[in-house]
């Protein structure tokens, strides 16, 4: 039965955690956001973020977004440091068109740091990118 079931991949959706200056409070802040790097608009997503350890688990945040148009992003959430050292994991399901698409996007331990900042898509920013 589970053969017969067609999982579509997920292409050009992204999640980055960008560090940028914050204007109200005057700190460096590290903002998670979900890029749509694709040529159509996505809709009803549904975000699902949880921290994890050997030892430690963090709350589960969820965030819904009903529309996120063609090459586009959207902030999720703003990251404490103490955040990198644990996997951190992102499960992301949205529709394009009449189908479902589903994907989980992992950043390891002390994968988020100063020295992995790369160009993100999209964006005028340095950050660390999941594909």
């Amino acid at each position: 039965m589970k053969k017969d079931i067609h999982i579509p991949k997920v292409e050009d959706v992204y999640i980055a955690v960008v560090n940028e200056y914050n204007d109200v409070y005057k700190t460096q802040d590290w903002n998670a956001y979900i890029i749509n790097d694709k040529n159509v608009d996505l809709v009803m997503i549904l975000i699902v973020t949880s921290g994890y350890s050997e030892n430690k688990t963090t709350s589960v945040f969820r965030k819904k977004l009903d529309t996120l148009p063609k090459k586009s992003y959207a902030k999720i959430e703003l990251m404490q440091e103490e955040l990198f050292a644990l996997n951190n994991t992102f499960k992301v399901s949205f529709f394009e068109g009449n189908t479902m698409f589903d994907k989980t996007y992992t950043f390891r331990k002390n994968t988020i740091n100063l020295k992995a900042l790369q160009s993100v898509p999209l964006m005028d920013a340095k950050g660390v990118l999941v594909k």
